[in-house]
């Protein structure tokens, strides 16, 4: 399994995270961006800079990412390519997306944006809590030690 991060949007906390679980468990991780990301020196972390416009670094995962790869993104038509792709998606607050669940989330997404594309004002997410942040490690660490058995 290597991890691929949808980097851009990822909060700096759970990029910790991920950095940390990739050293103990030997894990080959690669942060895709538009931007320069900064990464730890391990042989197990590198970053890739992709060029700035609509989906790059989301195209360049789905290209490049293999079968029960692990995908880390808080966007859901990644999320629901991740999977058709056969390969594993999970959000920043440790939500594993699945077949059963990520055509529920695209239906409620394309909804959100519907009314906010007709000037109705809806909420953004709420801001990352210890809890999501347990939760993202918790379920992180539970798939990690699923493929390493």
């Amino acid at each position: 399994m290597q991890i691929w991060v949808d980097a851009d949007a990822c909060p700096r906390v759970i990029k910790e995270i991920i950095f940390k679980a990739a050293t103990r468990t030997k894990t080959q991780v690669t942060l895709v961006a538009n931007q320069l990301i900064s990464t730890p020196p391990s042989p197990f972390i590198k970053s890739i800079r992709v060029p700035a416009g609509f989906d790059v670094a989301d195209n360049y995962i789905v290209q490049h990412l293999c079968a029960n790869d692990l995908v880390i993104t808080a966007d859901i038509p990644l999320a629901a390519e991740t999977i058709d792709n056969h390969a594993l998606a999970l959000n920043p607050r440790g939500e594993l997306y699945t077949k059963e669940n990520i055509r529920q989330r695209l239906s409620m997404r394309d909804f959100m944006e519907t009314l906010r594309s007709s000037g109705v004002a809806t909420d953004g997410p709420k801001p990352l809590s210890q809890q999501d942040r347990q939760s993202f490690a918790n379920q992180l660490d539970r798939l990690l030690a699923q493929v390493k058995r």
